[in-house]
């Protein structure tokens, strides 16, 4: 597959932004391509690949800003130490506990998902829906909250079904598991914490998963599609980086409706990219 380097500069930029913030990365990367008229073959063996080891860039952002949570983690885990040893190791399996669901779901229907990721008209109808679900959380928010040291195993099950819908493009990962989070009682803050300690090992283990066929394609093909992938990488994390400053910082000030600026650029972007495809 040929792909041109500004391209590659413009997804992985797209990607850093709309991977945390509850836009859909994948319904980007599908739709952005596809209405922009580029030479793409979404279908391609080395597409998917492509998109999962870019996201290694925004896990590893992830990583850096949460890196005091991540180590907590470890020493409360492996050791029993640290300021709340007890309280870390509870949120540690609630965070196992709601990334398994993707995981499992993922490797089931890895071959649907990959025939579902070459539509982008679809991708288009189901980024109005997760606008509509975005605007339709902010309208339902529970009387009552609860911390994250709080979550039960059950509401970490929610959540983690909630995150399965990302599975389908257009439907933001971030903006479901946050909407999860936000109905069994955390607040828009530590819904986004939450979302984006379960981001980092669904985006570390698919990149694993799918590094394997990229490098074989790129051994038995040549090209510069592996060059390409590890310099979105690097792109798509500087941007993450950013983002996930920025959103942090805008959920802990918009409490109330956090999500509709989101909803409503989710509902107009993917029903003005869908009106376009069917004209042209």
């Amino acid at each position: 597959m040929l792909i041109q380097m500004w391209q590659v500069v413009i997804l992985a930029l797209v990607q850093g932004v709309t991977e945390l913030f509850p836009v859909s990365s994948l319904g980007h990367a599908v739709i952005l391509p596809d209405v922009l008229g580029w030479n793409i073959r979404q279908d391609d063996e080395t597409w998917l690949p492509f998109l999962v080891v870019m996201h290694l860039g925004t896990a590893i952002a992830l990583l850096i800003y949460f890196w005091r949570d991540w180590f907590d983690f470890a020493m409360a885990v492996l050791a029993n130490r640290g300021p709340r040893p007890t309280e870390e190791r509870r949120l540690f399996w609630r965070v196992v506990v709601a990334t398994l669901p993707a995981v499992v779901l993922g490797a089931l229907f890895e071959k649907l998902l990959r025939h579902v990721f070459a539509s982008a008209s679809i991708a288009c109808g189901f980024l109005v829906l997760n606008g509509v679900m975005l605007y339709a959380a902010d309208r339902m928010k529970r009387s009552e909250t609860k911390s994250l040291n709080a979550l039960t195993f059950l509401d970490a099950v929610i959540i983690g079904a909630m995150q399965c819908l990302a599975l389908i493009p257009g439907v933001s990962r971030s903006g479901s598991t946050m909407v999860g989070g936000y109905r069994v009682g955390l607040n828009h803050e530590d819904a986004a914490r939450f979302s984006f300690l379960t981001a980092t090992p669904i985006i570390i283990g698919a990149t694993v998963f799918e590094l394997p066929k990229l490098l074989k394609a790129h051994a038995q093909h040549g090209g510069h599609m592996l060059q390409s992938a590890l310099i979105a990488g690097v792109v798509a994390g500087a941007a993450a980086f950013v983002s996930v400053f920025v959103l942090m910082r805008w959920f802990k000030q918009h409490e109330v409706k956090g999500f509709t600026p989101f909803a409503i650029y989710c509902v107009f972007a993917g029903a003005l990219a869908l009106a376009w495809i069917l004209m042209h």
